[in-house]
């Protein structure tokens, strides 16, 4: 980690965080995914939405309901943005909440992040939600936040109410 990385995660204050935060919820519920896409980090990223019974779990050997690298997420992005999508075409209206967000201490260039969330999702006369709390690991690439890592732990025993897991938390 150079010095200027360090400076730039030291100027990043939750108020800056939860604003980081705030745009990507909103970037989701426009359905702008390509948009979404920006805030991420050039390399080595990873979005992750463990099971239900086993949030602590390791991608590498345990069942998860999304393991996503860079690759995987333009994938994602794209399928879900064309009519392939049967599950999200039309796309569902979506309502992100992030709240309680917490800063941990910087750690290799990375700054942990935690937030408890409710995506609200509305389709074909259905409402559902998913709960829980995120981690991400920020870091800071020109001069602006970027996410290296994002992973979505839910705190519902199980998915029936939510029905699927087709929309990005």
């Amino acid at each position: 980690m150079t010095a200027a990385t360090e400076l730039d995660l030291a100027r990043l204050d939750r108020a800056a965080a939860e604003d980081f935060l705030y745009r990507e919820a909103a970037l989701l519920d426009e359905w702008d995914l390509d948009g979404w896409l920006t805030l991420w980090a050039e390399h080595s990223t990873r979005y992750v939405v463990p099971c239900n019974d086993t949030p602590d779990g390791d991608p590498a050997q345990d069942l998860v309901l999304i393991d996503d690298d860079e690759l995987r997420m333009r994938l994602r992005v794209e399928r879900l943005n064309s009519r392939k999508a049967h599950r999200e075409y039309p796309h569902s209206r979506t309502n992100h909440q992030v709240y309680n967000v917490v800063l941990g201490s910087p750690v290799d260039g990375d700054l942990p992040v935690t937030a408890s969330f409710t995506v609200w999702r509305f389709r074909n006369g259905k409402a559902s939600y998913y709960v829980g709390r995120y981690h991400y690991r920020l870091v800071v690439e020109r001069g602006e936040p970027r996410i290296r890592s994002k992973r979505a732990v839910l705190d519902m025993t199980e998915l029936r109410p939510a029905g699927d897991l087709a929309i990005i938390l």
